[in-house]
């Protein structure tokens, strides 16, 4: 059985911004979870979630919280699965959630994307996963071709759209 994804979110209101990681997860075939847990109005749910993910087949766990943001650090805390942090925007722009997660203690790391990154969380998570797994690893190769694709049609766009208009000297 391929591994699948633990995905945690602070609040019900971060689901917004966590449906990216679902997403992207969806689109490359990977299984996940997702929970509510709050580092802090529900620590003991966190860590029996942490603890007991790996025993569940999860391979890469995504948190996502604002403010304080110690979710992913209290779940990295009780699991040696790679943790990927969502900063999610909230009063201070997700600069406070940001620093939260990015300012680990050595010796308890938890990989952090972009503020509200939730879509390349899950590709991250994916990428952490297809080191084991081929036919992962051959579907985010078709998906990297696509995004070449893509931005190949769009510079055939440019180019139409310029023609016959002279580059500045």
């Amino acid at each position: 059985m391929a591994a699948s994804v633990l995905v945690l979110m602070g609040s019900d209101s971060d689901l917004g911004v966590m449906r990216g990681a679902l997403e992207a997860l969806g689109m490359l075939g990977v299984a996940w979870e997702a929970h509510v847990a709050s580092a802090h109005r529900t620590p003991e749910r966190v860590r029996e979630l942490a603890a007991t993910a790996r025993q569940r087949g999860v391979g890469v766990v995504i948190a996502g919280a604002g403010g304080a943001a110690h979710l992913a650090g209290v779940v990295a805390a009780h699991t040696t699965l790679p943790v990927v942090a969502v900063p999610i925007a909230g009063g201070l722009g997700g600069l406070d959630a940001l620093l939260a997660e990015v300012q680990m203690p050595r010796g308890v790391p938890v990989a952090t994307v972009a503020v509200d990154g939730a879509f390349n969380a899950g590709l991250l998570a994916a990428e952490i996963l297809a080191v084991a797994d081929a036919d992962l690893a051959a579907r985010l190769d078709a998906y990297r071709a696509r995004l070449a694709d893509e931005v190949r049609a769009k510079d055939e766009r440019l180019g139409a759209a310029l023609a016959g208009e002279a580059a500045p000297a």
